[in-house]
């Protein structure tokens, strides 16, 4: 073979080889994109490195393959069903205490779905995994729910904050905890009777955004 040969066909195999490649990359790419969803374009903007997004989104996933997790048995969905009710019905007279147990609901379901809860990024990181679409929500809801305890939060907050732990507890439960189109109530104005018992709000569109 002439040296122009071979020269050749060392160009054509380097080229090969870097078609292998760059089709494995842009694979792997979709891949964690599909997974992650609009996480995936988060972490590239946090790191500002594509590759080490990617390089940290492949350790969540590997982190998450090695927990336990489990569905919730058809008791456990009711029980939190039948809480969730609950945190909306005392948001009426009392909406700071029941956006905090409503974080304190959702902490726990994680915890019993199989998800550990000590750190919170973290946290987020592990629930990126499964639960990316819905993520965005638990950050907003977090969010108030740290100014609400710094009395920073107002009431439209607080209601925000309600709609958003709902979403997340709804990916977690696999099922929405309460009707479609049942809105957040509104919280009771100080002048009305507190025996009233009308305690719901005109239904909002379902958030299917989540």
């Amino acid at each position: 073979m002439s040296p122009t040969a071979t020269i050749v066909l060392i160009v054509v195999i380097l080229l090969v080889l870097a078609a292998i490649v760059f089709g494995v990359r842009a694979a792997r790419r979709r891949r964690l994109q599909q997974t992650f969803g609009p996480e995936y374009d988060r972490v590239v903007a946090d790191t500002g490195s594509r590759t080490e997004a990617e390089r940290e989104l492949l350790e969540r996933k590997k982190r998450h393959a090695q927990l336990e997790l489990k569905p919730l048995s058809a008791q456990s969905r009711a029980k939190y069903s039948a809480a969730w009710e609950e945190v909306q019905i005392r948001f009426v007279d009392s909406p700071k205490e029941a956006v905090a147990t409503a974080d304190e609901l959702v902490t726990r379901l994680i915890a019993e779905r199989g998800y550990p809860t000590g750190d919170y990024d973290e946290r987020l990181a592990d629930l990126s995994v499964e639960h990316a679409a819905t993520l965005e929500h638990y950050r907003s809801a977090h969010e108030i729910s740290l100014r609400s305890k710094n009395d920073e939060a107002e009431t439209e907050d607080l209601r925000q904050a309600l709609v958003h732990y709902r979403a997340l507890f709804a990916d977690l439960l696999g099922a929405d905890p309460v009707a479609a189109g049942t809105a957040v109530p509104a919280p009771r104005p100080a002048t009305e009777d507190t025996t009233a018992t009308d305690r719901t709000a005109p239904t909002e569109p379902d958030a299917t955004s989540r």
